[in-house]
């Protein structure tokens, strides 16, 4: 029980680490860019699969302001703080809770091999974290703005999973396999979610300038290799500390 309730506080202050600098730097790099696909999605033609409501309410508070003069610009510039410090908390509190997350799966892959853990070891942790659960998923499915075209949520989320999985299976057993058979196995397992497919949308598109889209995947991609770094390095350094005779 001991040892459990260390991994939670572990897993908590790595966590918070990582979520909290990850909040940060997206407010400098990726939310501007969801910002602007806003303003295209709002413009452009409905996309199916998306809401459009945020886009919408924009633009009304725009026509507003400019029909009822100053008062109508102070309330609309007070709704639009309220709807940014709204977002910005749901994006710390949602970075928060899957930097948690992913900090008690690493403690549990840690338990489970018997690997020592510092912060050294936990960098290359946390890099095979990036590799498993955003690069490989985005050699099939980028990160992707609002207003572009898509396909079946429920497929796509089910992809994501298996190849999330199958890369992190591939890794393990590149890592810890003792024979080649072993090995063989995980790579062709980590391989099998790209020999099938991502879905996608019957036709490319969307309301974002395709410049866009293509700033927007390769810095969502770089944001999280810093959030999986940041949470490997102090995820291992919290263990070592934590739980020394483990390590």
């Amino acid at each position: 029980m001991a040892l459990f309730r260390r991994l939670i506080l572990a897993a908590v202050a790595a966590g918070a680490l990582a979520g909290t600098t990850v909040s940060a730097v997206q407010q400098v790099t990726t939310v501007p860019l969801i910002l602007e696909a806003e303003r295209y999605e709002g413009d452009g033609p409905a996309t199916a699969g998306h809401a459009h409501g945020h886009s919408h309410s924009h633009d009304i508070a725009a026509g507003d302001a400019q029909t009822h003069g100053d008062a109508g610009t102070g309330d609309a510039h007070g709704h639009a703080i309220f709807a940014d410090a709204e977002r910005l908390g749901f994006t710390v509190l949602a970075n928060l809770m899957v930097g948690v997350a992913y900090a008690l799966l690493l403690g549990a892959a840690w338990l489970l091999t018997g690997a020592p853990m510092d912060a050294r070891r936990g960098l290359l942790w946390g890099a095979g974290g990036f590799v498993a659960f955003t690069l490989a998923p985005a050699v099939g499915l980028p990160p992707e703005l609002p207003g572009m075209a898509g396909g079946e949520l429920a497929a796509r989320q089910l992809w994501w999973m298996s190849a999330a999985v199958s890369a992190a299976a591939g890794l393990l057993a590149l890592a810890f396999g003792r024979n080649r058979l072993v090995v063989a196995a995980g790579l062709a397992i980590a391989a099998l979610p790209h020999l099938v497919g991502a879905p996608h949308a019957d036709a490319f598109g969307g309301a974002p300038p395709p410049e866009l889209a293509a700033r927007f995947a390769a810095l969502s991609i770089g944001v999280a290799a810093l959030f999986w770094l940041v949470l490997g390095a102090a995820s291992g350094a919290m263990l070592r500390r934590l739980l020394p005779a483990q390590s």
